[in-house]
């Protein structure tokens, strides 16, 4: 019994010491097994446009539900559009993933707002950032309202990175991570910051003066180096590529393209109009309509206003071919309407607002309507003359060819009121020129050939056109 007991106390021990060095010998998940990390990668690397501004959401998103350490913005930009990169910096400080910028050349602009905007800056070596004046596309400084919103988003971003309080005695400062009144200076020459910038100059940063300013955390020559100074040199890299959508609508916002499919929209109602009923010339017009306006429209171009402008310029024009007599007003309105819905939803405007509107973009817009507009109906005329010809047309089988001459007995008009012509009668009714007769006990629609012809006065049939009796008194 004795024995047995000790025997089971000598497993006892073996067994939980076995159990205690197997637990030892486990890797913790915590100190063993770590996290590997994630690095999300976007470039911007173009104009801020509204493009950019799309893509950046996309990006937030996809780094979001990858649950993303950093999200890294590769950035070489002269600038772009103000709403949009308002829209992508608001995004940014709304970011739940630091959020970091490596400035490879330039920041200039709406890439200085952005950057800004960001939790630390990198810079590579002979690269700038400032030069955040409101400009229109020629270069022209905007008005001082643009100016000045420019100028609060500018120091409000500044201020968003935070301060320290600093107490001295009873006096309480503050240090701010990057100066409000630096950022402000670089949208507002007016601004005078002792030994950094006199009045009368914009401010630009090189990568040693931001460093020295609080505006650049490092100099770094890539991508690599910044990840290395945000302990992220090992982490697995996630870059942002665009979508099928994405290079579709830069695809067909192509100069080129949209030509192409002005060409194919006013080709397709050409056709329509040589056709009976409502065909596939339509369907092509149409479908040609939508890709022109559709991605224009998620481009941020093309407005509401314009495409109902260019549908209303349609409207007009049809109702000056099918229900207006001769062309006038309707056809001209409908005309300069359309047109100038076309135009207009290539080019960057607020309304009617032209501002930051460049000429070489406006005229580049006109001379791809201009140019798609003729193609299109020039093109159109040949096409329905070489295809639809009986001799070399592919489809010649699909129209008439079969000509139907009179010398070989065919008649326009019903034979009989052919033979009515010399024949003599009496007009029924008043002819006012038109009124009726009877010949022979028929009666008939009739026009006096000249003046009017009373009632019961004898006439006689002179001649017989487009299945119209011409009569005259007798």
């Amino acid at each position: 019994m004795k024995t047995g007991i000790i025997i089971s106390l000598i497993f006892s021990v073996l067994f939980n010491f076995a159990e205690a060095f197997a637990q030892d010998s486990i890797p913790s998940s915590k100190s063993s097994i770590t996290k590997e990390k994630l690095v999300y990668k976007f470039n911007i690397k173009e104009n801020i446009a509204p493009a950019i501004w799309r893509q950046t959401k996309q990006a937030f998103d996809a780094a979001d539900s990858l649950k993303a350490d950093l999200f890294l913005i590769h950035m070489n930009t002269y600038g772009g559009t103000v709403v949009d990169a308002d829209s992508i910096r608001t995004r940014i400080l709304n970011s739940k993933i630091p959020v970091v910028v490596f400035i490879d050349n330039n920041a200039a602009s709406a890439g200085a707002l952005i950057s800004i905007a960001c939790d630390r800056i990198y810079m590579r070596s002979g690269g700038s950032i400032g030069a955040a004046t409101v400009v229109n596309q020629t270069g022209e400084k905007m008005p001082d309202k643009y100016q000045s919103y420019m100028r609060s988003t500018m120091r409000a971003t500044a201020e968003a990175q935070g301060r320290d309080t600093i107490i001295t005695g009873q006096d309480t400062t503050y240090k701010w991570k990057r100066d409000p009144l630096i950022a402000e200076a670089m949208v507002d020459e007016r601004v005078y910051i002792p030994g950094i910038i006199d009045t009368g100059k914009i401010l630009t940063f090189t990568p040693m003066e931001a460093m020295k300013n609080g505006y650049c955390e490092g100099i770094c020559e890539n991508v690599d180096e910044v990840l290395k100074l945000n302990e992220m040199e090992n982490a697995r890299i996630v870059e942002y590529k665009p979508t099928a959508l994405e290079r579709f609508i830069g695809f067909m916002v192509h100069p080129i393209v949209s030509g192409i499919l002005i060409m194919a929209i006013l080709g397709g109602i050409y056709f329509e109009m040589q056709t009976p009923g409502i065909g596939f010339p339509l369907g092509v017009a149409v479908l040609a309509a939508i890709l022109y306006f559709s991605p224009l429209y998620l481009e941020g171009l093309a407005a509401n206003w314009e495409i109902i402008l260019f549908v209303v310029g349609l409207i007009l024009i049809a109702l000056e071919i099918f229900v207006v007599p001769g062309f006038g007003v309707t056809g001209i309105s409908g005309i300069t309407l359309a047109f100038t819905g076309l135009v207009l939803s290539l080019i960057k405007n607020v309304d009617f607002t032209f501002d930051h509107v460049n000429m070489n973009d406006l005229l580049i817009a006109l001379a791809t309507v201009f140019t798609g507009s003729v193609a299109g109906i020039g093109l159109a005329i040949y096409l329905g003359q070489k295809m639809f010809t009986a001799e070399t047309g592919q489809f010649s089988h699909l129209s008439l060819h079969q000509v139907m001459k009179s010398e070989d007995g065919y008649l326009g008009v019903d034979p009989e009121l052919i033979q009515l012509k010399g024949k003599k009668g009496m007009a029924i009714t008043t002819l006012r020129p038109s009124g009726k007769i009877s010949i022979e006990g028929k009666n008939y629609d009739a026009l006096a050939e000249s003046g009017m012809i009373d009632k019961g006065t004898s006439i006689v049939v002179i001649r017989v056109e487009t299945a119209q009796l011409y009569v005259e008194k007798t």
